[in-house]
């Protein structure tokens, strides 16, 4: 049975091999297309990405130790079910990884005019890879309507277990800020 979490609601994953898929649609009527891109940032104990490899996203599809892959880009968000997914193997997680951060931009925002009060139905949900079952589902609603990127959520260690902490936390920056935010010192040489 799935959980329906809140913001800030923290549960065990219990799992290993999960799919985390995000989805949202655009309002109707803005006469525009949204293109939205999930963003994977893989992060050591210091809430760093070591290498510009543990950034994921729809340009590096996959993470160095083969633990995170990416769906690919969905230019619209047309269509039902996940718009994005993420499949994550935690088994295969590089050992300094301590936190899997999930995140979504408005691309080209600024320009376009867009934000999150344009977008209905954005969710993330995970899914457990060996049975196909959803095991827990947070549903953004409508608290953002300014923002023009969510920290989603994240997929985090502590005490030698893996949880979940739907963060829904907004931003009115791009994607560049969150790079910058993340990257270590040589990342960003």
């Amino acid at each position: 049975m799935s959980i329906n979490l809140s913001k800030g609601q923290k549960v065990k994953v219990g799992k290993t091999n999960v799919t985390v898929g995000l989805g949202w649609t655009p309002n109707e009527g803005t006469g525009k297309t949204f293109d939205l891109d999930c963003s994977v940032f893989l992060l050591n104990g210091s809430r760093m990405i070591p290498t510009e490899q543990d950034f994921v996203f729809y340009n590096n599809k996959v993470s160095p130790d083969g633990a995170v892959t990416h769906s690919g880009d969905n230019l619209t968000g047309a269509g039902d079910g996940d718009d994005e997914q993420v499949i994550v193997d935690i088994t295969k997680l590089k050992e300094d990884v301590k936190e899997i951060l999930f995140v979504v931009t408005i691309n080209d925002c600024a320009t376009k005019g867009q934000n999150f009060g344009q977008v209905k139905d954005a969710y993330i949900r995970i899914i457990d890879n060996a049975t196909g079952t959803e095991i827990m589902k947070y549903d953004l609603g409508e608290d953002f309507s300014i923002e023009t990127a969510i920290e989603f959520g994240k997929l985090y260690e502590k005490d030698g277990e893996w949880k979940f902490d739907a963060t829904g936390v907004g931003f009115n920056e791009e994607l560049a800020f969150f790079v910058s935010k993340y990257a270590t010192a040589q990342v960003v040489r």
